[in-house]
């Protein structure tokens, strides 16, 4: 096998370091996502209002070739872009995974054939789990 055919001959990562089932923790977007506070009113902004369904609604609307998820923006973004309070992105973008490393090496493993890669995302605990396994060959 030639570099060119490893899916990860351009990751800091090996396969070995994302095999299995891993769960990152307090990732996701969920109903309990901090969103910014009007200090004269008192109430939060109508463009931060949002449910976890609309947001999942919103992340399956997009037309990629890849899963999407729901992550939290930040209350800087959203009082700054008047935007809500959740924004879309691959299921193992580095915001979610922790590290560009990991979201290269999960990437990597997802457009291959050689692995399997399968994810939960949980709105209400805002975990998100990975399982990566590789294929059998028959």
């Amino acid at each position: 096998m030639t570099s060119e055919d490893d899916p990860f001959h351009d990751c800091e990562l090996d396969p070995e370091a994302i095999l299995g089932t891993h769960t990152f923790e307090d990732v996701l977007f969920t109903d309990e996502t901090e969103t910014p506070v009007n200090v004269l009113t008192g109430e939060t902004p109508a463009h931060s209002q949002a449910t976890v369904e609309e947001a999942t609604e919103f992340a399956a609307s997009i037309d990629t070739g890849t899963p999407q998820i729901v992550l939290p923006a930040s209350v800087e973004t959203q009082i700054e872009t008047q935007s809500k309070p959740y924004t879309s992105a691959a299921f193992f973008h580095f915001k979610a995974t922790g590290s560009l490393e990991r979201h290269h090496a999960y990437h990597a493993a997802y457009e291959a054939d050689a692995f399997t890669v399968d994810f939960e995302a949980d709105y209400a605990s805002g975990d998100l789990t990975i399982t990566v396994e590789r294929v059998e060959e028959a």
